[in-house]
């Protein structure tokens, strides 16, 4: 008997060893619990707060909450198929950490997969910083008290988003200056000529990026294949045209803009009061995001409309 366990545990470390230390769950899901904690574990219909990194077998970040600055909020779902990723992460309770293996074949069997993705896995690393349980509460009771948590949560990001910025400009050596709006900007290289007037429309070229340098768009095909975006073979990568102060964009754009005359370089900080405020532009940007701009005026047509065909810049309001 004693000889048929060892067996078996022989067995059990060598499977492990072959997934990598990963345990296999059901549906193939494959788990590694790096930190697990006391107590129970998510249950459907729970509300959860996680830190999450979406990557692929390549290691290249598809998403990350760290990137965006704030973790991920959700009402834990049933399973859509056995070994999707609310299986794993029901296997977790409130300070837990662990990395999720799902086969990539699974997650894109009933929708199509992004063009040139080639790994086999989805991987996510999870942090579950916050578990509010569902219980005996009405509907009513547990809206009114997770929404309590977001609401005070979101109040520290609003109360420290000015102290963020002021630590972005000192840190980068910045010398700014700074509208009765709060936008800050640094005219990199000068312009000629005179500054756009509302309705003028203005050639630009752009780079958007977090605080963390993180390129999240930009209309120059050089610089989203060196920040190693999807390159969207829709997309032409050429200066987009704005007609300015036509609420086409978000405010801190707008006005920007109508700072700059033509040939100028320029870097745009911007508070989430002149960008995409408490929403955020989700997914990719999280409410109460200041974001940085880095924008060069190509040309600017006075008296003319942005022509009709122009596709929207990414920083447009949605």
């Amino acid at each position: 008997m004693k000889k048929n366990l060892m067996v078996v545990a022989l067995a059990a470390v060598a499977l492990a060893s072959c997934n990598g230390g990963f345990k296999k769950g059901d549906g193939g899901l494959l788990y590694n619990i790096h930190t697990d904690k006391s107590g129970p574990n998510i249950a459907v219909g729970d509300f959860a707060v996680l830190d999450m990194v979406i990557k692929n077998d390549g290691d290249s970040i598809l998403k990350s909450s760290y990137e965006m600055g704030m973790p991920q909020y959700l009402i834990l779902q049933k399973p859509e198929y056995k070994g999707d990723v609310f299986s794993g992460m029901a296997l977790l309770s409130e300070g837990d950490s662990a990395t999720i293996k799902i086969s990539a074949d699974s997650i894109f069997k009933s929708r199509p997969k992004p063009p040139g993705f080639k790994s086999k896995y989805i991987i996510y690393d999870l942090k579950v910083e916050k578990v509010i349980p569902k219980g005996k509460l009405t509907d009513q009771q547990f809206q009114q008290k997770y929404m309590a948590y977001v609401t005070s949560q979101m109040e520290v990001i609003k109360n420290h988003e000015g102290d963020k910025i002021n630590k972005y400009i000192a840190d980068n050596k910045l010398k700014t200056t700074k509208t009765a709006t709060g936008l800050n900007y640094v005219i990199n290289k000068p312009g000629a000529g005179a500054v756009p007037n509302v309705g003028d429309t203005v050639v630009v070229n752009y780079v958007g990026k977090f605080f963390n340098g993180k390129v999240f768009d930009t209309s120059i095909k050089a610089e989203a294949v060196k920040a190693k975006l999807q390159i969207n073979p829709m997309n032409p990568y050429t200066p987009i045209h704005i007609a300015v102060g036509q609420q086409k964009v978000i405010p801190g754009w707008d006005q920007g803009l109508m700072l700059l005359n033509k040939g100028a370089k320029a870097t745009l900080i911007v508070p989430s009061s002149l960008a995409y405020g408490e929403q955020g532009n989700p997914p990719i940007i999280a409410p109460f995001t200041p974001l940085v701009f880095d924008v060069e005026i190509i040309d600017i047509i006075h008296g003319a409309p942005a022509p009709a065909a122009t596709p929207a810049p990414a920083p447009a309001k949605k």
